[in-house]
């Protein structure tokens, strides 16, 4: 009922959230995972068209898939965003982040790698009879 009144919110969220995940393949402290599965989501929502194109994307669509299908993510994007968050702790302290910096930082991404690290890493195998 409400979702064509949404419609440009979500697209404004997808298109920015996508950008995101695009600079973060170049930039090695800005994730790629979280902007491109946010990025599916909000298309989802706003524009199938959208959705469906960013599935069929040769980089993009098979983590949005084993996401969408597993809520899985790969063992290589795994590594990447813990290495990712370990080095912008370690940049934090060795560049003198200010202190709460440091303590928000040491209380968040310890939980964000524990949720990373406890997904699925692909589609679980079927049952075995």
């Amino acid at each position: 009922m409400f979702r064509p009144l949404f419609r440009p919110l979500w697209l404004l969220l997808g298109f920015t959230s996508l950008a995101l995940g695009i600079a973060g393949v170049v930039l090695p402290l800005l994730p790629t995972t979280p902007f491109v599965l946010l990025a599916a989501w909000a298309f989802a929502n706003g524009s199938p068209r959208l959705h469906a194109w960013l599935l069929a994307n040769r980089t993009f669509g098979p983590l949005i898939s084993n996401w969408e299908q597993h809520g899985a993510i790969s063992p290589r994007a795994k590594l990447l965003a813990i290495v990712s968050m370990a080095g912008v702790f370690a940049a934090s302290v060795i560049f003198g982040a200010a202190d709460r910096v440091i303590i928000i930082q040491a209380v968040i991404l310890p939980a964000t790698a524990t949720f990373i690290l406890t997904r699925p890493s692909g589609p679980r195998p079927p049952p075995t009879a």
